[in-house]
């Protein structure tokens, strides 16, 4: 399996130095980027954006997606300052070179998700609207409490809009109580990508191939070229030294961010040798 690996850097570090570190000493050459020194993508300023790319292209990373937050409002919110900060997203697209955003498909009050139906198809075709000619590639990621929680309503969102495709991430679909392996055989056909995010049934996130997402079935099934890292694993401070000599009670809770990027790193590795 010849996958290429990119990854969600802000969780091994704040700042982009910290980040493009943790991606060079893991062998990843794409940054799905989220944020830096503390700053949401979509809050970046273009002076920056481009201070940024500099040092990226320096150290020979590209910028796979803007995993940005476009989508992750409530169905009831201002929508039109919204579509502004999506219209900036497109520009930081393309100082970065990055050819995808991720998005979602809004927050919508629990159980009556199909009643804001028509609202959100509106929004998105607004989003595809502004993004038509630029070259980037809107990806619709699968997130508990939006719309396109489920798969069966991401499908609605890909029958309607075909141009956007599917972030694929098993992690939320177990939290939303879906089977990763139904999803992935009704979503496949939209999937541009895949987040390698693992969790057990109580959605507490695990290391690739330690819960019950199906990672191995999902590789072996993924004819994509890029699989981004989104680590998202319990980090607490000075956990060594609490318990030291005891065995932890969370396997899976890490002394540092770094650590815990690493490990999410080797469980993918671990999967795809």
């Amino acid at each position: 399996m010849g996958f290429r690996l990119s990854a969600f850097a802000d969780e091994a570090g704040s700042g982009i130095g910290e980040q493009i570190l943790a991606l060079v000493e893991n062998g990843i050459s794409y940054l799905e980027i989220r944020g830096v020194d503390g700053e949401n993508i979509s809050d970046m300023t273009t002076e920056k954006a481009k201070e940024i790319r500099k040092r990226l292209d320096d150290a020979g990373i590209s910028v796979w997606s803007l995993g940005s937050p476009y989508g992750k409002i409530g169905i009831g919110d201002d929508f039109g300052p919204h579509l502004e900060k999506f219209k900036h997203g497109l520009e930081l697209a393309d100082l970065f070179g990055a050819k995808h955003i991720r998005l979602f498909s809004f927050y919508v009050p629990q159980g009556e998700a199909e009643g804001y139906y028509d609202e959100v198809m509106a929004r998105l075709e607004k989003f595809q609207e502004a993004a038509r000619g630029s070259g980037v590639i809107l990806c619709h990621e699968n997130e508990k409490g939006i719309f396109g929680d489920t798969a069966a309503r991401c499908a609605q969102i890909h029958r309607e809009f075909p141009v956007i495709k599917a972030v694929f991430d098993p992690a939320n679909f177990i939290q939303c109580k879906e089977d990763t392996a139904a999803a992935w055989k009704l979503l496949s056909p939209y999937v541009e990508y895949m987040h390698i995010k693992d969790a057990l049934a109580d959605g507490q996130v695990v290391p690739a191939g330690k819960g019950i997402g199906n990672i191995p079935y999902l590789l072996e099934q993924y004819r994509g070229e890029v699989l981004t890292i989104e680590p998202h694993l319990t980090v607490f401070d000075g956990l060594e030294k609490l318990e030291a000599g005891r065995e932890r009670a969370n396997r899976y809770c890490y002394p540092s961010a770094k650590a815990a990027f690493d490990e999410a790193v080797n469980a993918l590795r671990g999967l795809l040798a």
